[in-house]
């Protein structure tokens, strides 16, 4: 419904006039190397396609398929054929990648960092209309050094019970991400640039990206700059993130705090993020898992993908396409006329309480009236059958505008009531 709903504003857009800007841009399509994922990957890439082709955007997909690969001497790769593609084309869109868990397991969204150099993370945050969380006017910008850090993957024994994990920083990735932040706050109309770190207790390392992230901001003297300890950090956006422009971390603070800002605005279906790597290259891509449950089951949000898809054509320059299908995604949640099961449908806690004329069984089931914190009413609870609420996890069924949803439901102390 989503992709329908989206799909048709982006025509009216264009039969209102809109694309009269068109005009300027080339109709020959630019390659770009698709990654669909795992899981619901390939549902909301496939989404992403047939939104830019009703918006009549010049993109030509190369689709190809990022499994590990190991070298002869133990490292983890890519497909030689996805590096071939990613260094003819230079943009990549990509849905989730499975990291498996457990000893041995390599992360293929760290692989695809490495191989391609791709050393800032931009993760825009912005409060979306339609969609209520409990902050408002949040418009905000990560941006996470993505190369190094706690994540280089330096780690060893000393002895049976004892592991260290070096953590790296460099003055050439710190240079190269904070004076990225920079251009970026000034290319994109930003006021203030602050640099996340705990040089307070790192004094060697956060320092150096600390002095880094100082001596780059004197070369931009329009934006102003300044610092702030991760912890401070923290305690301010969950305070009051409109506070804040843009931040520049290191990469392990940058992946908390990036989860963090996308909380603010309705979680990680909502966010898009890029990122940007050296000689041109660039993958966008979903931040969120594969969510293999529903998998092929055509229930998956495909928002965060197509907002990332819409940071891929503004850095491609196309800046009409991307104006025109980001109009429609926010006029869709606006009008909240479609309801996903990610967007909306279990945004903060949800009560429990009998429906006036359905307390107690009814045949096998029992049937509730699912209300909002702020008390308005969001649909209809069907529990399965009468001794289930007294289990402390139960499987229940919302049925919302015709749509159905699968839920666990977990017991709580709230009297009468109950929460999601």
């Amino acid at each position: 419904m989503m992709l329908a709903s989206v799909a048709r504003r982006v025509l009216l857009l264009r039969a209102a006039g809109v694309a009269s800007a068109a005009r300027n841009i080339s109709t020959e399509g630019q390659r770009v190397t698709l990654i669909e994922g795992d899981g619901i990957g390939p549902e909301i890439s496939g989404a992403v396609v047939k939104v830019l082709a009703a918006a009549k955007v010049p993109v030509d997909w190369e689709r190809v398929d990022v499994q590990p690969v190991r070298t002869a001497d133990g490292r983890v790769t890519v497909p030689e054929e996805v590096i071939h593609s990613m260094e003819r084309n230079k943009i990549g869109l990509k849905g989730p990648l499975e990291t498996q868990i457990g000893k041995g397991a390599v992360s293929l969204n760290l692989t695809l960092r490495r191989v391609f150099s791709l050393y800032a993370n931009v993760r825009p945050c912005r409060s979306i209309e339609g969609y209520q969380t409990g902050y408002s006017g949040v418009d905000l910008v990560t941006i996470r050094e993505n190369t190094e850090g706690e994540y280089s993957g330096i780690e060893h024994e000393v002895v049976d019970g004892v592991v260290q994990s070096i953590k790296l920083i460099t003055q050439k990735a710190s240079q190269r991400v904070a004076e990225f932040a920079f251009r970026y706050a000034h290319s994109s109309g930003r006021k203030t640039v602050t640099a996340v770190h705990k040089s307070n207790i790192m004094r060697r390392a956060d320092g150096l990206f600390l002095a880094c992230c100082s001596e780059a901001a004197k070369k931009y003297p329009d934006i102003q700059y300044n610092d702030v300890y991760l912890d401070t950090a923290c305690l301010n956006l969950v305070q009051d993130p409109t506070q804040f422009d843009v931040l520049v971390m290191p990469n392990l603070y940058g992946d908390i705090l990036s989860d963090l800002c996308a909380g603010l605005v309705g979680g990680l279906g909502l966010t898009p993020s890029g990122n940007i790597g050296t000689d041109g290259v660039a993958i966008f891509e979903a931040v969120h898992g594969t969510a293999p449950d529903i998998a092929g089951q055509d229930r998956a949000n495909p928002t965060a993908l197509l907002l990332s898809a819409v940071m891929m054509l503004r850095h491609m320059g196309l800046e009409e396409a991307a104006g025109r299908i980001e109009a429609a995604v926010f006029t869709t949640i606006r009008e909240g006329k479609v309801a996903l099961a990610t967007l909306g449908a279990f945004s903060g806690a949800m009560f429990l309480f009998p429906a006036d004329t359905d307390w107690g069984p009814r045949g096998q089931r029992q049937v509730f009236r699912v209300h909002r914190r702020d008390h308005s009413e969001f649909g209809v609870i069907t529990l399965p059958h009468q001794s289930s609420i007294d289990h402390d996890i139960v499987c229940v069924h919302i049925v919302i505008s015709n749509i159905h949803y699968v839920y666990h439901y977990k017991k709580c102390n709230y009297g009468s009531n109950n929460t999601l």
